[in-house]
C-alpha cells in the first residue's frame, strides 16, 4: 500500500539529501597526532569521565569546555589557542586524526577571540553565559553535519507535535517557545549550556559568525537578550511538556534511525512503500531492543564507578574511623555488605528491565505511519492541555503533605528495622541507606534508556504500592546526587593539579616524537 507523505516529511527527506559531509583538509593544513601520545590522552580522558556523570552526547562538549577552560587561564588573551585545542580533541580522539585542519583552526580563534571581547566589555555575571556560548559553538563548527541533522530531526519533532499542546490563558507565541525548551531537553537532552546556545541562535547570529560592528552591537543588546533567554529557560511550563514529549519520543527515534541507516538510498521510495518500511522498521527496532541490553550493561557499570570513585570510596573509609570511635568495633560483614551490595541492587535493577518486544514494534510501526503521512489529524488532535492548577483546599493539601510524608516514614522505619536485626550500627545503617538512595536513583534513570523505544503502556496493578515505597528513596537520591555533585573532590583533583602537568608532559612528549621523526627522514 502506497503512503503519501506529509509536507512536513518530505521537507525533512529534501534538507536531509541536501546535507554535506565536511570536507578533510589537505595534506599540508590537517594536524596530525602521533598515535602513542593519542593513546596515552585517551586513557587518561577515560579516567577523567569516569569521575563526573555525563550523558555521553556531553561528554566531547565538557571536555572543550574543560580544555578551554584550563587553557585561558594559562593564556587570558587566547592567542594560539585554538590549535593548541583542536590537538588536544585530537590527542583525546574526539575527533579522527587528520580530520582537522587549518581552516577549523581559524573558526575555532574567531570564537575564541570574539568570545574574549565580548567577556572583556561586559559584566562579569555574563562570563558563564557566554563561555556556554563559544563551547557549543566551538563543538558545532567542528561537527556541522552532525549539529545540522540534529536541527533538523529537533525541528520536525517541533512541526509535527507542537499543535497538540495546548496550554490555557498564554498566547500562541509562549506556548511554542515553552514548548521548544520541553523538546530540546527531551529529545536533544540539552543541558543549560546547549539550551542558551541555540535558544541565542534562534534569533541571533552565532558569535564565530559576527562581524565587529555586530560585536559592538551585541555588547549592547546581551544583558536584556540573556536575561531573557534565562527566564524563558525557567519556565515552569517547560518541565511539564517536557514529560508529554518524552512519551512522544519513541517513534520518531526509530524514524532518525531508519534515516540514518538509510541515508545513501531513496529515502522517499522507502517512505512511501508501507510493506518496505514494515520490513525496514521491524529490523530497526530488534536492532535497537538488543542495543538497548547492552547500552543499559554499559551505562549500569559507568554509574556503580562513578558512584564508587565519588562517594563511595569516601563512605566507607568513614565508615571504619566511626564504628571504632562510636561502637569500639567494626562489623566487617556490614562493611561487605555496604560494599558489595550496590553493585548488586544496580546489575538487579538493569535485569529486571523489561525490553520492548513484538507487540511494541508493531504499535511503533502503526504511530510511524501516522507520523508521516499526508492525513493531517494526528498533528492536529490535541493530546495534553496544560491547565493552571487549581487551588485546592486548605484540608486536602494538609492531608496530602502528611500522606506523602508518611511515605518516608513507613519506608525508613522498615530500613531501620531491618537493618538492626541484621546488626547494623548505626553508621553502617547510614552508610547503607547512603548508597542505595544513591544507587536506586542512578538505576532509574538508566532504566530509562528502555523507554527510549517503547510506546507507552498502562501501568500494572502493582505499580502504586511499588512507588509507595521507592518514591522516598528516590528522592532522597535525587538529594544526595543534586548536592554531592558540586562537592566532587576527584574532578577538582584532576582539573587543578593532574590534568595541566599531564598535559603539558603529553605536549613535550609529542614534540620529541615530532624530533626524531624528521631526524630518522634525514637519515633516509
Amino acid at each position: 500500500m502506497h503512503i503519501r507523505l506529509s509536507r512536513y516529511t518530505t521537507a525533512l527527506l529534501k534538507k536531509l539529501k541536501e546535507l554535506q559531509h565536511k570536507p578533510l583538509p589537505d595534506e599540508v593544513s590537517r594536524i596530525s597526532v602521533s598515535p602513542t601520545v593519542s593513546f596515552i590522552a585517551l586513557a587518561y580522558e577515560k579516567i577523567r569521565n569516569a569521575v563526573e556523570y555525563r550523558e555521553g552526547h556531553l561528554i566531547r562538549k565538557g571536555a572543550i569546555e574543560r580544555i578551554l577552560k584550563r587553557r585561558l587561564s594559562l593564556n587570558p588573551e587566547g592567542r594560539g589557542e585554538a590549535e593548541n585545542l583542536i590537538r588536544e580533541l585530537l590527542w583525546a580522539r574526539y575527533f579522527p586524526n587528520e580530520s582537522l585542519g587549518a581552516d577549523d583552526v581559524a573558526k575555532v580563534q574567531d570564537i575564541i577571540t570574539t568570545y574574549l571581547i565580548l567577556k572583556h566589555a561586559l559584566h562579569p555575571k555574563y562570563s558563564p553565559f557566554l563561555f556556554d556560548l563559544a563551547t557549543c559553538d566551538i563543538e558545532e563548527t567542528l561537527s556541522p553535519k552532525e549539529a545540522e541533522q540534529n536541527a533538523l530531526f529537533t525541528f520536525y519533532i517541533y512541526q509535527v507535535l507542537k499543535d497538540k499542546v495546548k496550554i490555557d490563558r498564554v498566547t500562541e507565541d509562549q506556548k511554542n517557545i515553552a514548548f521548544y525548551v520541553a523538546l530540546e531537553k527531551a529529545y536533544s537532552k540539552s543541558d543549560i549550556s546547549y539550551l542558551r546556545f541555540h535558544l541565542f541562535t534562534l534569533s541571533h547570529k552565532r558569535i564565530s559568525q559576527l562581524s565587529k560592528e555586530e560585536t559592538q552591537s551585541l555588547i549592547l543588546r546581551f544583558p536584556e537578550i540573556a536575561t531573557e533567554i534565562d527566564s524563558v529557560i525557567a519556565n515552569p511550563y517547560s518541565e511539564r511538556i517536557r514529560r508529554f514529549i518524552q512519551t512522544q519520543l519513541p517513534p520518531f527515534n526509530i524514524l532518525f534511525e531508519v534515516v540514518r541507516k538509510n541515508e545513501n538510498k531513496n529515502l522517499d521510495a522507502l517512505f512511501t512503500n508501507r510493506e518496505a518500511l514494515w520490513q525496514e522498521v521491524e529490523r530497526t527496532c530488534k536492532q535497537k531492543y538488543v542495543q538497548t541490553r547492552e547500552k543499559l550493561q554499559s551505562l549500569g557499570i559507568k554509574a556503580i564507578v562513578y558512584i564508587f570513585l565519588t562517594k563511595m570510596i569516601f563512605a566507607l573509609l568513614l565508615e571504619y574511623p566511626l564504628s571504632l570511635f562510636f561502637y569500639n568495633e567494626v562489623n566487617y560483614a556490614t562493611l561487605t555488605v555496604n560494599t558489595l551490595f550496590p553493585p548488586f541492587l544496580m546489575f538487579a535493577i538493569i535485569a529486571l528491565t523489561k525490553i520492548p518486544g513484538e507487540q511494541n514494534t508493531k504499535r511503533m510501526f502503526e504511530r510511524f505511519v501516522e507520523i508521516i503521512d499526508a492525513d493531517r489529524s494526528f498533528e492536529t488532535k490535541i493530546s495534553f492541555i496544560l491547565r493552571k492548577p487549581k487551588v485546592r483546599r486548605p484540608f486536602l493539601i494538609f492531608f496530602f503533605t502528611i500522606l506523602y510524608s508518611l511515605t518516608f516514614i513507613i519506608t525508613f522505619s522498615l530500613l531501620y528495622e531491618i537493618l538492626t536485626l541484621l546488626q547494623f550500627n548505626l553508621v553502617s545503617q547510614a552508610v547503607f541507606v547512603f548508597f542505595v538512595s544513591l544507587v536506586a536513583f542512578f538505576g532509574y534513570r538508566v532504566i530509562q534508556v528502555a523507554k527510549e523505544y517503547r510506546l507507552r503502556e498502562r501501568e500494572s496493578f502493582f505499580r502504586p504500592f511499588a512507588d509507595f515505597f521507592s518514591m522516598p528513596i528516590l528522592a532522597l537520591g535525587k538529594v544526595l546526587s543534586t548536592g554531592l555533585a558540586k562537592i566532587n573532590f576527584l574532578t577538582v583533583l584532576f582539573d587543578f593539579f593532574i590534568e595541566a602537568p599531564f598535559k603539558m608532559i603529553i605536549d613535550v612528549f609529542e614534540e620529541w616524537i615530532s624530533f626524531l621523526r624528521s631526524k630518522r627522514e634525514e637519515i633516509v
